[in-house]
């Protein structure tokens, strides 16, 4: 009875903090989508080139390469909720001030910060949900953490546009700088720390385990190389569909607008739903791997298959579908992999310095598909996309997936 009754308070808290990190999770995702769906706009009220204002987005992704693993460091040695918060409202600023001065080079700077923001929250969230939620649930709450970072990025085109249509491109931005305030409210009031779980013994609760190998030195062990180069790859394998889909399907069977985008469409829902059915599958098992590479192995398959054959209308919905479940159905045990490996202590660098990874495969590429486009090669699209796939698979089977680094 007594050991139920310290259960409640501990799940409450739970609850509150796992709340929390998914909605920081979901302005994250709702900040990196902000400049597309207003790209139009905010080049016709600048004066300036595609290119021009594309560097805005360059700023923000060079910045979270360099300075996310740093950042990380950070975390591990102080309160990783308190640099959350920061992180969120951080980020509200920048995205005021690209609204309020009207200057090109300020947004670009604001675009610059944004990006430093945007570090704060992988380290940040991993390491809370690593620390204080109970081993048996983790993958069932890493996958609601990444779902909720998929539906933001679902809303923000078209909440975006509505606030545009009513104030204009900055209102829309000021609207999704108060999203962030809101987001570090939520945390800002839950001030209480979460109690110690029941089954923890007192010297874990008095001083946090000390990391087995340190700083440098365990980024770059083999394993967590290895965990790297996976969300690397993945990153390129699900750029090459979210993002060259539609085209690649112009470009090499003269594929319908409407139909590539409703396959789009199905590829993105299917994803989010395949997030939540992969936490429920890892959460059954610990051959996290298995999970990882089977889906990774479906995602590859029918990647390869649409760059063979035209497969129709109603199977172009369906395989695509199917490959957005099988991809999402590896990110939470793509997260448990990385825990696998990563000592107490450590969860802050080594969730930063990996997911790094999707930065670097997210400025890659969009220069690689673009080449095989220009050059008249849309096939390759599909293959490359199913190549990056499979050379995935092979990072975590020899991974050392299980391993915990010593």
């Amino acid at each position: 009875m007594t050991q139920a009754t310290e259960l409640l308070p501990r799940r409450a808290s739970q609850a509150k903090l796992i709340g929390g990190v998914c909605l920081a999770h979901m302005v994250s995702h709702y900040n990196m989508v902000l400049l597309a769906p207003l790209f139009v706009f905010i080049r016709a009220d600048f004066g300036v080139s595609y290119t021009e204002l594309g560097l805005a987005l360059t700023a923000f992704a060079v910045v979270s390469t360099f300075l996310q693993t740093p950042v990380g460091f950070l975390v591990d040695r102080i309160d990783a909720r308190l640099c959350l918060i920061g992180g969120l409202l951080l980020g509200s600023c920048a995205i005021a001030a690209a609204a309020l001065i009207d200057w090109y080079w300020a947004f670009i700077a604001a675009y610059a910060v944004l990006g430093v923001a945007n570090t704060v929250y992988h380290p940040a969230d991993y390491a809370l949900l690593s620390e204080n939620v109970a081993p048996e649930r983790l993958t069932q709450v890493f996958s609601y953490h990444t779902c909720a970072g998929m539906i933001g990025s679902a809303l923000a085109p078209f909440t975006l546009l509505y606030m545009q249509s009513l104030y204009g491109w900055r209102g829309a931005y000021l609207g999704a700088a108060a999203f962030g305030v809101v987001a570090a409210l939520v945390l800002i009031a839950q001030r209480e720390p979460l109690p110690p779980r029941p089954h923890q013994r007192k010297a874990d609760v008095a001083a946090p385990a000390t990391p087995t190998a340190e700083g440098w030195q365990l980024l770059l062990s083999a394993p967590i190389l290895l965990n790297l180069a996976f969300f690397l790859l993945m990153s390129m394998a699900s750029g090459g569909l979210n993002q060259f889909l539609v085209v690649g399907l112009a470009a090499l069977y003269d594929t319908p607008l409407k139909l590539a985008n409703t396959a789009l469409t199905g590829l993105l829902i299917m994803s989010a739903v395949g997030v939540l059915f992969g936490g429920m599958f890892a959460g059954r098992t610990s051959r996290h791997a298995l999970i990882a590479a089977s889906g990774l192995v479906v995602t590859g398959a029918v990647s390869a298959f649409i760059g063979l054959a035209d497969p129709g209308a109603l199977l172009l919905v369906f395989v695509v579908a199917l490959a957005g479940f099988a991809s999402g159905i590896t990110y939470p045990s793509r997260d448990m992999i990385v825990r696998s490996v990563t000592p107490p202590g450590s969860f802050g660098k080594v969730f930063a310095f990996v997911t790094t990874g999707f930065h670097i495969g997210g400025m890659i590429a969009p220069v690689i598909f673009g080449q095989f486009l220009d050059h008249g090669q849309p096939r390759l699209v599909f293959f490359y996309t199913a190549a990056c796939a499979v050379v995935a698979v092979a990072t975590v089977v020899f991974g050392m997936a299980g391993r915990r680094v010593s």
